[in-house]
């Protein structure tokens, strides 16, 4: 029995541990899901924070390419220069750039903003309405790894591997479990040929 017990320890744990990893995902996917129907034309968040991947290296060394950064809704008239803020662009592409400056025209503060691997500022004034966030941390690589997960053929790759993985724990168990069971069973047999031969 101690197979069939190894096999049921390690399948709980595995059990939680997906649980553990999958609830929570599955409930900011329904959040941001909601909100997304809600409000087509905002970015997502979670709390009051917004995780977007980085895409370019305009921002290296401090940001790189993969990183998954987060950044939290903040209200613009707070920012100052040397603020590292996530914005959308002329093409409505979320960029992430460090402030270098701040200027009034007819009244309207705009922020100068610049990579801070880039040579120029750039072209495009940032206003108030474009700011998604302030930048917040990064988490190394996980941008990368969120970003292949999104594809379909690694999604199957993974299912494939998880599930090929549960059947290999599953055999190796069945196969200690009937190993310690033929061995108890003729074990059985013996004493039971011993006890006929002892009765007198």
């Amino acid at each position: 029995m101690k197979g069939k017990k190894w096999y049921s320890d390690i399948s709980n744990w595995l059990f939680g541990l997906l649980l553990l990893i999958l609830i929570p995902i599955l409930a900011v996917n329904i959040h941001i899901m909601v909100q997304a129907k809600n409000d087509k034309d905002t970015v997502p968040n979670i709390l009051g924070y917004k995780p977007f991947i980085v895409l370019s290296g305009s921002m290296e060394t401090k940001i790189r390419i993969g990183d998954l950064i987060i950044t939290k809704i903040i209200d613009p008239s707070s920012l100052k220069v040397d603020d590292v803020i996530a914005f959308r662009d002329e093409e409505n592409t979320v960029t992430t750039h460090r402030i270098i400056d701040i200027i009034e025209k007819d009244g309207i503060s705009y922020f100068v903003t610049k990579g801070d691997n880039n040579s120029s500022q750039d072209r495009y004034l940032v206003k108030y309405k474009d700011i998604e966030g302030i930048y917040i941390t990064r988490i190394p690589g996980v941008g990368q790894a969120l970003n292949e997960l999104s594809k379909p053929t690694t999604m199957i790759i993974v299912i494939l591997g998880i599930t090929i993985i549960f059947i290999l724990l599953f055999s190796i168990s069945n196969k200690k479990l009937r190993r310690k069971e033929q061995e108890e069973y003729r074990r059985y047999l013996k004493e039971k040929e011993q006890n006929k031969y002892n009765f007198f």
